[in-house]
């Protein structure tokens, strides 16, 4: 291989990521994947240092408040479901979607492949009603991964991360065959010209890989999208989602990394692979796991040498 360091410009690099996070959000954040979060299930997690609970109706819709019981602050994650409501364990006050004093619900999407929500009290921009979304093939018609790990580091580092390319075949070797930036966006780029380009190779084993041409984006500030333009799985995408967390103890940073991938092909195979999905989403999930063991090392170090720089 061809050392990359002269074309990973820190410039470069830096420039995009300030152009990604400078664009709307809608305050919404990603929480994990669709089907982490079933009927009759309470589902507990922690966004931006906020304790969420999220549930679903009978009829499958979406909806999040806060962790905690507005009566003596219970865990709502343990609560009992009836119906669209949550029974809380220690004195039986019920919770549905409409609130109520002291416990105002929040906003929630399901995009088929993710379930996100809406703080407008952290993002602090303008809301929107809804994510803002990357172009995506049909998702009932695609086969969707969803993997996801933490990280000590800021959700700007997993972003940057992919946002130097060059570090791949180098970086990854087991993953890929041959990785080339074919064009990268100057940093004065213009909204139209803000991608990356790459012809890259994707290892299946020691000697074969599967190329293909790729363009990455930023559709918001804590999203990046890998888009196949060309070759097998033309029109697929992987999509990186970067959800900060509750803060360790000392005061660091944690970040989840939840990377769907919403696979799609014309081709007559494809169907059979749908079918099997509960045979081939866990490789899929452990491909994404073991780059992102390697990537969550890379923006950890990122996070880390920062974190010096500031204290120095």
């Amino acid at each position: 291989m061809e050392p990359t360091w002269r074309e990973a410009k820190v410039g470069v690099i830096d420039a995009a990521l300030a152009r990604a996070q400078a664009r709307p959000s809608g305050n919404w954040y990603v929480v994990g994947a669709s089907r982490d979060i079933r009927t009759g299930t309470p589902f507990g997690t922690t966004v931006a240092g906020v304790e969420l609970v999220l549930w679903r109706s009978p009829d499958g819709s979406l909806h999040a408040g806060p962790g905690a019981c507005p009566h003596l602050g219970a865990d709502m994650a343990t609560a009992v479901q009836s119906g669209c409501e949550l029974i809380c364990r220690w004195h039986g006050l019920a919770l549905g979607p409409s609130g109520r004093a002291g416990w105002r619900t929040l906003p929630a999407h399901d995009d088929g492949a993710l379930a996100w929500v809406r703080l407008d009290a952290v993002g602090r921009e303008e809301p929107t009603d809804a994510p803002i979304l990357p172009a995506r093939p049909p998702v009932a018609q695609s086969l969707v991964a969803v993997a996801s790990m933490v990280g000590t580091c800021e959700p700007a580092d997993v972003i940057a991360n992919r946002l130097d390319p060059w570090h791949g075949a180098w970086f990854h070797p087991h993953s890929f065959a041959d990785l080339r930036v074919e064009r990268a966006p100057g940093r004065d780029a213009s909204e139209a010209d803000d991608h990356f380009d790459l012809r890259v190779a994707f290892r299946l084993t020691r000697n074969w890989g599967v190329p293909v041409r790729a363009r990455f984006t930023c559709p918001e500030p804590r999203t990046i999208v890998m888009h196949i333009t060309d070759g097998e799985g033309a029109g697929s995408v992987v999509e990186t989602h970067a959800t900060p967390l509750a803060p360790h103890p000392d005061g660091r940073p944690r970040t989840a990394v939840v990377e769907a991938t919403i696979a799609h092909s014309p081709r007559p195979g494809f169907a059979k692979a749908r079918r099997a999905q509960g045979l081939v989403r866990p490789a899929m999930e452990w491909a994404a796991k073991r780059l992102w063991t390697d990537d969550i090392e890379y923006a950890e170090r990122t996070y880390a040498v920062r974190a010096a720089r500031r204290r120095g």
